[in-house]
Formats: C-alpha cells, structure tokens, sequence
C-alpha cells in the first residue's frame, strides 16, 4: 500500500499568502495542513508516500525532507501543471505500479485520519472507495449520487444542479485497476483530467466501487474563511503548557500554548491560542482561536480569531478580527490626518456621507 499525496497547484483562493508559499505550508495551529496530511498517512501505517509537486517544489521538499520525521520514505514526483487529479494519477504511474495506494490533497483536513477506512478497503476489497461528507453547496465539489442500497452511481465534478448533497473528501483509495480508467478519460470542460470521471468509468465498466460518509470534521482548506475555521478546530482540542516567560502582570486564561522562548508581559491570552517560539507579547490582549507562529511580536494591540505567520509584527493597532497575516508582515497605525472627503460627483448624483 502506498500513498499518493498532492502537494501541487497555484492556490489561487490563498492569495496573496500563495503568492510566496505554497498553499499545503500554510500553518494552522502552528503546524502546516501538509504535515497533518502526513502523519495520517503514517499513522494509518502506510510507509511509501509519493508527493505531486510544482512550482513550489523547493519549498515543499525543504519542509518535508525525506520523510523520515513523519516515520515516511518520501519520494517527489513532479508535474508540468496540476491538470486534474486523474493527470497526477497518470503522472505518478510509474512510481505507483501494481500497488494499491490512497490518494491524499495535501490541503484537506480530516479529523480522525483514515485508519478506519484504510482498514475496511482492505478489508472488503473494492476497486475503489471514495469518502464523503455532506455540505451545504454541493455545487463547489464532486458530487456523489448513491442508489437505495447506498451504492455509488453517479459521480460529477463541480455540477451546476447537485444531485444530492453528498460531496467527495479529497482522499481516494484505489486499486491498480484505476489506471486503465485514467488512461481512458478525456479532459472535460475544465481542460482538467476529472478523477470523478476516471472512478465513473469504473462504476460503467461494472468495478466494485464503495464509499463511507464521513460524520467528523472535515474541510478543503482552499479559502481564508476554511483556513480559520480549521484553525479553531485544531485549536479546540489543545492541551495547555507554557515552556516561555510570562511575567505577573500578565494573565492566560484556558488552553494557552507559550512555547519555548516567548515572552509574554502585561498581556493577557485567552484560549485556545499558541504563541510560538520566539515570539514576544507586550501590553496586548490575544482573544480565543488564534496562533501566533514564531518570531513575531504584538505590542499595544488586540488580536482574535486569527492566525499570524512567522516573523509577523502587530504594534499599536487597536483591533483584529478573523485575519490572516503573512509572514514578515508589519501592521502599524495610520498616520494621523485631517479628516476629509473628496468627491467628484456627475449630475443629478445621491450620495450618502456618513460624517
């Protein structure tokens, strides 16, 4: 059994942050969505990961190395251009050969992991099995439709009129059986190579293809929204320890994290929130759901809901809510002005100033 994990794509829905790093590093809680990814992997014991990369190769191979600390043999695969899951199918053929593997997007996030269903594809057999959960608009995922016995019937990427409101969690098992599938599918309208359509042509072809209904938490981590969302889950479950300083004017309230080498004074933190190593608190209040990675300062400021890259300064702003901000970012005051508006304005124009 090994794994096929896509670490590729633009993260277009990221940007700016993606603009500079790849979407699978961005941290939640301090620790990249990549890594969570790989230590499901593991701890399902799977030994042989395969990770898709492109333009962002060199920071994904600097960030995951061989494997070794994930207790993974890492092989990098590179593709062209991310065109479909079934084209990093395809790309990875040689790699994968005859084994079964378990197709993972290294930007989703799964409570849980998938020892459960690793151990029931083997168990059972199938050609392929698909994971699904439900959500509120159907139409921004894969689409499954099941039969009264809950057999998959019909797949569909991405459909205008959902057919029901079941939605595919990016992780796949398969077979080698999927190959011939891969091969036989054409791009679609997207100019993409759809897995949807490659485990369609199985279900056509009378392959045995199964599924589960995913009942913890699970989130495609493609927005900021879902990005902090997913933060507030992980962070929902710390456990609390403070290996910095916290001087006694300052107060930590609940599950507090202060690792090693920050430094926290007249503040006060209240969980679930981490700071990292490194990072120094001063004069400031840090509200619940927020993780603020290492090296970065917040001075005379409020911060909540939010997650703060590496190297990131916060001084003097008064308050932040539901924010992410990039590494090496300073936020600062405005410059105090005059106060004024400057209109030009056609005729017959209504405007409404509020003064």
């Amino acid at each position: 059994m090994k794994a096929l994990v896509l670490a590729g794509g633009s993260g277009t829905r990221l940007r700016p942050l993606t603009h500079t790093s790849a979407k699978q590093l961005v941290p939640v809680a301090n620790k990249p969505i990549l890594f969570y990814v790989l230590e499901g992997i593991a701890a399902a014991g799977v030994t042989e990961a395969g990770v898709i990369v492109g333009d962002t190769a060199p920071e994904i191979r600097d960030a995951v190395g061989d494997g070794t600390a994930f207790g993974l043999s890492v092989t990098y695969i590179p593709q062209d251009r991310p065109l479909g899951l079934a084209h990093a199918v395809r790309t990875a053929r040689d790699w994968l050969g005859d084994d079964d593997f378990v197709m993972y997007l290294g930007d989703n996030f799964l409570v849980g992991g998938i020892s459960e269903q690793l151990a029931a594809f083997r168990r059972d057999g199938p050609d392929a099995q698909i994971m699904l959960t439900r959500v509120g608009d159907p139409s921004a995922f894969g689409v499954a439709e099941l039969d009264e016995a809950g057999r998959v019937v019909r797949l569909e990427e991405k459909p205008p009129y959902p057919k029901s409101d079941l939605a595919l969690v990016g992780v796949y098992f398969f077979t080698p059986v999927i190959h011939e599938a891969v091969a036989a599918v054409r791009p679609s309208a997207r100019g993409e190579l759809e897995i949807t359509d490659a485990i369609q042509w199985l279900i056509d072809h009378g392959s045995d293809v199964r599924s589960s209904v995913v009942t913890g938490y699970w989130k495609d981590t493609g927005n900021a929204a879902d990005m902090l969302e997913v933060n507030r889950s992980v962070l929902d479950r710390l456990d609390p320890r403070c290996e910095g300083s916290v001087d006694d004017a300052s107060e930590l309230i609940g599950r507090v994290v202060v690792e090693a080498g920050a430094r926290v004074t007249r503040s006060r933190i209240v969980g679930p929130a981490i700071i990292g190593r490194g990072s120094r608190v001063e004069g400031s209040y840090v509200g619940p759901f927020t993780s603020v990675a290492d090296h970065c300062t917040i001075a005379d400021s409020e911060i909540e809901y939010s997650i703060v890259l590496s190297g990131a300064t916060i001084d003097g702003v008064r308050r932040i809510e539901a924010s992410m901000i990039g590494r090496d970012v300073q936020v600062t005051p405005a410059p105090r002005v005059p106060q004024a508006h400057r209109l030009i304005l056609g005729d017959h124009s209504k405007v409404q100033i509020r003064s």
